[in-house]
């Protein structure tokens, strides 16, 4: 197939490359050298996003929000083929979510929202979990395109696109709250004499032995630039779902503070467990 994809951050550039094994690729981004790597490796290059999607079957999204996809798509009034595929990866609200497929029903343009969830290291490996809902028309198309990045089993289709960005929220959440856990275990570890070595084996067997595992060596070294999911996306995200709830979320609200103060403090582009870094030392 014919493939626009738009957006080549962290992921965007891992999802990409996926697709190059089996499509021609066109790509685009805002910072255009963060292509090269991509068309060393085959795909074609585009001068701006209106150029990348002529001609296009299929058009990925990959973008920092939904402010980013409204700048790219919406406002541009991106000519997007009429009955082309726009598989948006950008996390979004739900709300968002139904915003985007509005306009592209409007434009004749089968819309699927498609977040994935998992960061750079299972990107790499296809191994993500990956979320479709949308259109049934766009759902249709973009399975096989998704599934090229989704683990065994880890591919959940709802039928509409908020519910597939409400999923991905929810995952976030576990994220931030998880962080923000293991960021008062430390505390209370450490207020009672335990070094950060003992807060984490202490952990071994317990509800954030999964955090205290991802994140236990970058917390050990006080060491956080190799992002694999980075402060000022997960800060972005949690204002989203902030945004989406009808009920109080008290430890994504103290997890959501932790992650603007440090974005605040310079290390928005660091790992998000940088959250620990007062805290593990």
């Amino acid at each position: 197939m014919k493939i626009a994809f738009l957006g080549l951050g962290r992921m965007g550039r891992e999802l990409a490359r996926h697709l190059l094994t089996e499509h021609e690729v066109t790509v685009w981004n805002r910072t255009p050298e963060a292509a090269d790597g991509l068309v060393a490796e085959g795909a074609l290059r585009a001068g701006t996003a209106a150029e990348a999607v002529q001609g296009a079957e299929v058009v990925v999204t990959a973008l920092f929000g939904a402010a980013a996809v409204r700048e790219v798509v919406v406002n541009a009034r991106l000519p997007v083929p009429a009955e082309c595929t726009w598989v948006d990866v950008t996390t979004l609200s739900p709300e968002q979510a139904t915003e985007f497929a509005a306009w592209a029903a409007e434009h004749e343009v089968w819309y699927a929202h498609s977040p994935v969830v998992g960061s750079l290291a299972p990107a790499r490996a296809r191994a993500l979990g990956v979320l479709l809902g949308g259109d049934p028309e766009a759902v249709r198309v973009a399975e096989p395109l998704v599934r090229l990045w989704a683990g065994p089993g880890r591919l959940r289709v709802y039928d509409s696109a908020a519910h597939a960005a409400a999923d991905k929220l929810v995952n976030n959440l576990a994220l931030a709250v998880g962080m923000q856990g293991l960021v008062e275990a430390l505390r209370l570890g450490r207020s009672a004499g335990l070094t950060t070595d003992q807060v984490l084996a202490a952990l071994d067997g317990s509800m954030l032995t999964p955090t205290a595992k991802a994140k236990g060596a970058a917390v050990r070294a006080a060491a956080y630039s190799d992002t694999q999911f980075s402060t000022d996306l997960l800060a972005k995200d949690a204002r989203l779902m902030l945004d989406t709830t009808t009920l109080p979320l008290p430890a994504l609200t103290a997890a959501a503070t932790a992650l603007l103060e440090a974005s605040r403090r310079g290390h928005g582009d660091e790992d998000f467990s940088v959250i620990a870094a007062d805290d593990a030392r």
